[in-house]
């Protein structure tokens, strides 16, 4: 028992050293993003590396789950005599929920293992050290940029993942049935409402943000040579999906406060 009772407090005191480190490091990030000088053409690049390497991705995983979601849920509704209910109940689910969670763990696997990665290995070879001996800024041109790319890049990936998992469902419609393409985008508007839609864009800022700051984080203070590299790439997607389920779970409290589900 006290073996394991020093384990909890020792596992709680590295959680709250890195909360605070983390803390910190979002501060900085506030502190100077918005000052001028501003990297704005390694902003452009990063917002295209980041956006078009995960598109491929992520589209996938949005063509299946729509696909599959639909395939699952008929059975059930067909039980219960409300199958032309399909199409709503699946563009709700994908639209609220699904989509704008499952396109950030994603997002989270793909982009914050490759931020980790990249800046872990920037610092074990003392390239961050060089910048700042050469009078460059690395937080700004490393950090800020790849942040804010981030935090945009993510609600355009949400959004383009949604219609085609939209697409994928009507597909799936049209397995073991026949709806018109206009009868099926008809009936998933008539269900949706703008109080489905913008909680689940706004939050999507919040998703960028945190595998943007989490994975610069991890990256940025890497340490122990290559073995410290593979450390931050895993431990960013592990923190930065953790905290996603948290964001999601604080967004659907503060939606069902304000009366928005």
């Amino acid at each position: 028992m006290v073996l394991i009772a020093k384990t909890l407090l020792q596992n709680w005191k590295i959680f709250f050293i890195e909360a605070g480190a983390l803390s910190e490091f979002t501060g900085r990030f506030f502190t100077q993003g918005f000052r001028p000088r501003y990297e704005f053409r390694e902003f452009v690049k990063q917002c295209f590396l980041i956006g078009y390497q995960s598109l491929a991705l992520i589209a996938l995983t949005a063509f299946i789950m729509g696909l599959v979601l639909t395939m699952q849920l008929r059975p059930s509704l067909v039980a219960y005599g409300v199958e032309s209910q399909l199409p709503a109940m699946v563009g709700i689910a994908i639209v609220r929920e699904i989509g704008p969670v499952l396109t950030a763990l994603i997002f989270a696997g793909k982009i914050g293992s490759s931020i980790g990665a990249e800046l872990g290995s920037m610092k074990v070879t003392e390239q961050i050290d060089a910048m700042e001996v050469s009078g460059t800024n690395p937080f700004k041109y490393l950090v800020v940029t790849r942040v804010f790319a981030a935090t945009l890049m993510m609600p355009i990936l949400v959004m383009l993942s949604i219609c085609i998992s939209l697409f994928g469902s009507y597909l799936g419609v049209n397995i073991r049935g026949v709806t018109s393409f206009h009868l099926f985008w008809t009936q998933i508007f008539d269900f949706l409402k703008f109080s489905d839609i913008i909680p689940a864009f706004i939050k999507s800022f919040f998703f960028g943000f945190a595998v943007g700051i989490i994975g610069c984080y991890k990256g940025y203070y890497s340490s122990k040579g290559t073995e410290g590299v593979g450390r931050s790439a895993n431990s960013a997607v592990v923190v930065a999906s953790v905290v996603v389920f948290i964001i999601d779970l604080i967004a659907v409290q503060i939606t069902d406060v304000l009366g928005l589900n």
